[in-house]
């Protein structure tokens, strides 16, 4: 069975000679005599080969229409094979065609057997560039996800047993997991060890940056569009959703989601079925959940700024990512951890903590959590002059800055971006890396922060 068709010829005994040998042949044939009805054609419907005639005037042979069609079925659709009907004395104008991107031409008359051929192959091409675009448009997706290396969750203190504990019951079954817990707390560190003790640890970990996807991009990044669904949309598209298939999707700064688009995030929970812009059918998904947020969403609940029903259905399992002060007696272990780490990345393997040092940052509070720690020991790896890091080189007060003192994590997170923009120069990618983000997530924050 051949695919949709679209024939354009000004004969009308052409027209109806083709739709009586391809009905038959074809999912759907549409014929149109105008060449001006084209675009109002392409609009409606998503077609895998042309058939166009080179001359639609009277009197003209040219061939020079055709080609001007060609171009403007080419800049709608690049991945659309066209076959040129020629008549005889026009295979010049043809073969020209061709160069320009025509898949075939075919001369009047025609065989009906060459004809069927011709676009059996025309199909075939298309669909195979629609799947290297949809192929494309998943990687360009996932590229921030794959590769992506997460460290183990380290500690022995009873918050982080119990959330080892939690994850070791909970990562076997597929029920919905909400993680809560301040900025820099390791949130989704912990949605990463859920999928890697899950069933589904061979396939794809997708995470999602609510927070950070503007509501009116919110439909076509999660749930993908179809070609033509608005401008821009030149072909199909899969959304995150379709992208982390058999996988686990995580869903960070759910708690940032407006509103009105809540509805359609319960709605797929719910039925586990996305409609991507511009599609007349539901796509099925088979995907496991893991939200988290830095807010107390029961309260939001309460103000009526978050979804009651919602938040029931993505807080199956609760788990509390604990502050680092709530779990002090693991500041040495990770504080050692992630100096041996900037130890090897700056050639200083000799460097450690003499025990004052040490002391001193068991005294801190550490408001930015284990980011503000990661932070403190790279600065220390890098400024040291000796092998021994002295309590005098511990300088807290730089580590935060003055803007940032206090419990403010928003001006901790922002002097943060702000030195790794220097540090790096701008290099996003870099940076991103280094933070433990996402490119998308660094690019929303630096626009919040006007950095």
């Amino acid at each position: 069975m051949l695919g949709k068709l679209l024939i354009i010829d000004d004969d009308l005994a052409v027209l109806e000679s083709l739709e009586l040998l391809l009905r038959g042949e074809s999912g759907k044939v549409v014929s149109i005599s105008d060449p001006n009805r084209l675009n109002e054609a392409l609009e409606r419907n998503s077609f895998d080969a042309v058939l166009l005639d080179m001359n639609f005037k009277a009197g003209q042979n040219t061939g020079n229409e055709g080609i001007f069609w060609l171009r403007e079925i080419l800049k709608k659709d690049a991945d659309l094979s066209v076959i040129m009907i020629t008549a005889f004395g026009e295979v010049d104008q043809a073969v020209k065609a061709m160069k320009m991107g025509a898949f075939d031409f075919l001369q009047k008359p025609w065989k009906s057997e060459k004809l069927i051929a011709s676009l059996n192959a025309a199909c075939q091409l298309s669909s195979s560039k629609r799947k290297v675009r949809v192929l494309e448009s998943e990687k360009d997706i996932l590229q921030e996800d794959v590769g992506r290396q997460y460290p183990e969750i380290l500690g022995q203190s009873p918050r982080i047993r119990e959330v080892h504990h939690i994850i070791s019951k909970v990562a076997k079954t597929d029920s919905s997991v909400l993680i809560q817990g301040g900025n820099g707390t390791g949130k989704e560190l912990i949605a990463w060890e859920i999928h890697r003790q899950s069933k589904r640890r061979n396939q794809m970990f997708v995470t999602v940056d609510l927070g950070a996807i503007s509501s009116s991009l919110f439909e076509s990044e999660l749930f993908g569009h179809r070609k033509g669904a608005f401008t821009d949309a030149k072909t199909d598209r899969k959304g995150r959703f379709e992208a982390a298939a058999g996988g686990t999707l995580f869903l960070d700064e759910i708690g940032n989601i407006p509103l009105h688009l809540q509805s359609k995030l319960l709605s797929v929970l719910q039925n586990r079925e996305i409609f991507p812009v511009g599609a007349n059918a539901p796509v099925p998904i088979d995907v496991r959940f893991i939200s988290a947020t830095n807010k107390d969403l029961s309260q939001l609940v309460t103000k009526g700024l978050f979804r009651e029903d919602l938040y029931y259905r993505i807080n199956t399992i609760f788990i509390e990512s604990p502050d680092l002060k709530d779990r002090d007696q693991d500041i040495g272990l990770l504080a050692e951890n992630f100096l041996e780490k900037f130890s090897v990345k700056y050639d200083k393997p000799n460097l450690r903590l003499s025990a004052k040092a040490l002391d001193k940052l068991y005294r801190h509070s550490w408001p930015g959590n284990i980011r503000e720690l990661l932070h403190t020991m790279e600065n220390l790896a890098i400024m040291s002059e000796s092998d021994t890091i002295l309590p005098e080189d511990v300088n807290l007060s730089s580590a935060i800055p003055p803007e940032a003192s206090g419990l403010n994590l928003e001006n901790i997170e922002k002097s943060t971006i702000r030195k790794a923009l220097t540090k790096y120069s701008g290099n996003y990618s870099t940076i991103a890396s280094e933070l433990g983000i996402s490119r998308t997530t660094l690019y929303h924050k630096i626009r919040k922060y006007g950095l």
